[in-house]
């Protein structure tokens, strides 16, 4: 018999808001956080616009001399993480029972471009030798579980941009089958830098409204040109329903369902017809014993085929969709973080009863025809919900949450 999980804490960062609830706020109010690039001289590049966060202190989550260990996507995790486990108010717990599972699409993107260029300008003695630790992925986990004493499964997954939902979905098998009571998962990215910028605008996958970064991100419209890179980080604290009751926590949500699928079809452009999302979110629906949903928080990139095939997707397998918006054009893209992040607000949603919009569609789009929330959020009983992540090299993930009365 599987073990119900339940979610009891949640964390959020991103260029929006330094937190769960200043960002959410945020988002449902239509804000934008795109703006021209600081982190780094993009000048020359054909895309100088990102979703950065400002106002972030990395001495809130570390000390002094531990932050030039830890790159900024591990700052940014730790913050979240911190945000959560607080969230949670869980106390004494048994540090054996209680694991991490992490994610991130690129990880250390920046300290890899800084020490190369060390290494090949002033020689290879000179590279730092927190490079490594700073850079792997993997490391989130192990700040976070270092930080707090988290003894139990360390897991960490790198499936593109959507690392985060299946970072989810480990954390959900991990907790079901009796390998922990406790999971914290966070997923976190931040590459921004002058080669992230680089290979995504060659692969000329990056909006290029650089004089009006405010319109840039336009999931589902006609006239979107690309994805706009975005920075943060998002986590949540699972549990057993048992041990979430035993203990009196808030519980936010309980996961019902998740699905998994590979395209085998192009390392960036998405299956045809989105055939390969449509069976990851197949697979969490039937998992969940439903044919439909209250609402979808979409990968929705504001890429051509993204949101084309997404769409198709939806339409092929939902008899009557239901209202379905992406929050890609108030934050961006945060690439392996996306998960994680698009699940935390998919999760206040329901419990606060709105459907956060997708804002920026100014010009309709024939192909994609759904209720997508469009520029201005709604109330509603949302009781099901599901967000839903898509990566290069055809990897797929959707999570189904339900709410706990």
């Amino acid at each position: 018999m599987f073990k119900r999980v339940v979610v009891t804490g949640m964390g959020m960062i991103n260029c929006v808001g330094l937190d769960k609830d200043s960002s959410f706020k945020a988002i449902v109010e239509g804000k934008c956080g795109i703006k021209k690039i600081t982190l780094f001289d993009a000048s020359n590049h054909p895309v100088t616009i990102a979703g950065e966060i400002e106002g972030f202190d990395p001495e809130n989550v570390l000390d002094g001399k531990e932050i030039k260990k830890a790159d900024r996507f591990i700052q940014l995790g730790l913050k979240a993480a911190q945000d959560a486990l607080k969230d949670a108010n869980i106390g004494d717990f048994d540090h054996d029972r209680f694991g991490v599972s992490s994610a991130s699409g690129i990880g250390g993107l920046p300290n890899i471009e800084k020490n190369s260029i060390t290494s090949h300008t002033r020689g290879a003695r000179k590279v730092s030798p927190f490079f490594i630790p700073s850079a792997l992925i993997n490391m989130l986990g192990g700040f976070v579980s270092i930080q707090y004493g988290l003894k139990g499964p360390n897991l960490a997954s790198v499936t593109a941009c959507a690392a985060g939902t299946h970072a989810i979905g480990e954390a959900v098998k991990t907790i079901a089958i009796g390998g922990a009571d406790k999971m914290l998962v966070v997923g976190a990215e931040s590459a921004i830098c002058d080669i992230g910028i680089a290979g995504f605008a060659s692969m000329r996958a990056l909006s290029t409204r650089n004089d009006d970064p405010l319109h840039s991100s336009r999931p589902f419209d006609n006239e979107r040109d690309g994805f706009v890179m975005g920075e943060g980080a998002g986590a949540l604290i699972l549990e057993t329903y048992e041990d979430a009751i035993k203990r009196g926590a808030n519980i936010y949500a309980e996961i019902i369902g998740f699905g998994e699928s590979g395209d085998a079809n192009h390392i960036t452009t998405p299956a045809p017809e989105g055939e390969g999302a449509k069976r990851a979110m197949a697979a969490a629906l039937k998992m969940a014993d439903l044919t439909n949903v209250d609402y979808i928080n979409a990968h929705g990139t504001s890429t051509k085929y993204n949101d084309l095939y997404e769409t198709m997707a939806v339409k092929a397998l939902f008899k009557n969709p239901p209202p379905i918006s992406s929050i890609k054009g108030q934050i961006g893209h945060c690439l392996g973080a996306a998960g994680t992040i698009e699940a935390v607000v998919t999760i206040m949603a329901m419990n606060k009863g709105i459907l956060p919009p997708t804002i920026n569609q100014l010009s309709f789009d024939p192909e994609c025809d759904l209720n997508y929330v469009p520029n201005i959020a709604r109330k509603a009983d949302i009781v099901t919900a599901m967000s839903n992540s898509f990566g290069f090299g055809g990897t797929n993930g959707s999570i189904m949450f339900k709410k706990v009365n």
